[in-house]
């Protein structure tokens, strides 16, 4: 995988090492429970409206930064099952 932000890279490919292509399926599987995806959607419309709180940004803005995170991660774990030939 590459980024970017070399340090990224640096901090998630280690992680990609110790995955087997198990755990890598259930990470690339994760998903947020319906009820947190509802209440992420309500602060992105909000967002976009320009109508946060402070507070509701602040939450906005460690999901937004969570989300990125686990996208490199499962971008990793797909890596791991390409490289086990599994898809």
């Amino acid at each position: 995988m590459t980024t970017n932000a070399p340090t990224i890279d640096q901090l998630i490919e280690p992680v990609g090492q110790c995955l087997t292509p198990e755990v890598a399926e259930r990470l690339i599987a994760l998903r947020a429970n319906h009820e947190l995806q509802e209440h992420v959607d309500l602060l992105a419309d909000k967002a976009n409206r320009g109508e946060l709180s402070e507070e509701e940004r602040q939450q906005y803005e460690q999901y937004v930064s969570f989300s990125q995170f686990m996208t490199l991660l499962q971008i990793e774990a797909r890596n791991v099952l390409d490289a086990a030939g599994r898809h």
